[in-house]
């Protein structure tokens, strides 16, 4: 047999050393960039934060909608729970009475000496067994009989009642577990946001969380970023822009409401009074013109007749992006009142800002 050789360690050296030295390096930059020391986040630009920052509130919105809804849903199922707890508690009441009559004539045969076994049984702590058995009935009169049946229905009808509930406490259980998984997505996509906005300087800021340009009062008026330009007369500062008329009654309400609201801040989940998110200020708007509309911006949408880009008037709903993720009430001149996002209160803005998906009209 031949003999095995025991190899040689090479030396490292030209080529083989520079290599080896390289990968080294590039390990050990590997290593302190995950180990969190010594790795400089690189610098954005100002429209570069302000791009990631419009990404993250987007994805912030579409998450906001979806827990919007689930929080409607949970509500519902929380509700018919509740329902069907109540209605069970209300049979047992009335099953306790039919059973205590039915004791008080067991009683009245015992005491004198005829008490049947079946009475017995129907006075047990288990009621599936005198259920389950028929000649129960045929033992007892006429009148007996009836209360029994009638007690065996009940017995029936609240068993369903629980039943149902079981299976409605299941979907509440699921609906709060989809509650949070969106919460948690919204708290996240904000809080990326907070850090990329903290990276700038207080006018890069502005200047990167600004949509729009807006018109400053002049000094007998209201100064600030809300009051954006709106009508088709420019009017000297100081004085209100003039509005135009809404085609209804209630679509006026509801126009009248979300400039009162202008300057609110945007919090997501919130729907009024006094802050918003983008559906929460529609539904509002319309609540206070008597017109219940649903929460979310994907359910608004299909809640009036849909209407054309050309053909917006004021009091129409404006809807934007591919998901239906966000919505504005139409105020006439090409401009709309919305809740834009954490940055931004509610602000009367140019509909062309966001990619146009839709518009309803409700009123």
């Amino acid at each position: 047999m031949a003999a095995h050789r025991k190899l040689r360690a090479r030396s490292l050296s030209g080529n083989t050393a520079r290599t080896a030295a390289t990968l080294a390096l590039a390990g050990a930059a590997t290593a302190t960039a995950f180990d969190g020391t010594g790795h400089a986040e690189p610098h954005l630009t100002t429209a570069q934060v302000k791009s990631q920052v419009d990404r993250l509130y987007r994805e912030a919105e579409t998450a906001s909608e979806k827990y919007n809804g689930a929080h409607e849903k949970a509500s519902a199922a929380q509700h018919r729970l509740n329902t069907l707890r109540d209605e069970a508690a209300r049979r047992q009441d009335r099953l306790n009475t039919a059973r205590g009559a039915l004791g008080a004539f067991a009683a009245a045969q015992y005491r004198d000496g005829a008490i049947a076994p079946s009475w017995q049984l129907a006075l047990s702590s288990s009621p599936d067994r005198y259920l389950d058995d028929a000649a129960f009935a045929e033992r007892a009169g006429h009148r007996q009989a009836q209360q029994v049946s009638r007690v065996r229905a009940q017995l029936r009808e609240i068993e369903r009642l629980r039943g149902a509930a079981r299976v409605e406490a299941k979907s509440v259980r699921s609906r709060q577990a989809e509650l949070k998984r969106q919460k948690d997505t919204v708290t996240a996509k904000l809080k990326q946001a907070r850090q990329l906005l903290a990276r700038l300087t207080p006018p890069e800021r502005a200047k990167a969380t600004t949509s729009a340009p807006a018109v400053r009062a002049g000094a007998g008026g209201r100064s600030g970023p809300t009051r954006a330009a709106f009508g088709k007369t420019s009017l000297s500062p100081g004085r209100p822009t003039a509005r135009i008329p809404a085609p209804t009654s209630r679509a006026s309400a509801a126009v009248a409401y979300a400039y009162r609201k202008l300057g609110s801040p945007y919090v997501w989940g919130a729907t009024g009074p006094s802050a918003f998110d983008c559906s929460g200020l529609i539904q509002a708007a319309y609540r206070s013109a008597g017109i219940s509309l649903p929460r979310t911006t994907y359910a608004q949408i299909n809640a009036g007749r849909r209407v054309s880009r050309s053909q917006l008037q004021p009091g129409d709903l404006v809807f934007f992006y591919s998901g239906i993720s966000h919505v504005g009430i139409y105020v006439g001149d090409g401009r709309m009142i919305h809740a834009p996002n954490p940055s931004a209160p509610v602000r009367v803005a140019p509909v062309d800002q966001m990619p146009f998906a839709g518009a309803t009209r409700v009123a």
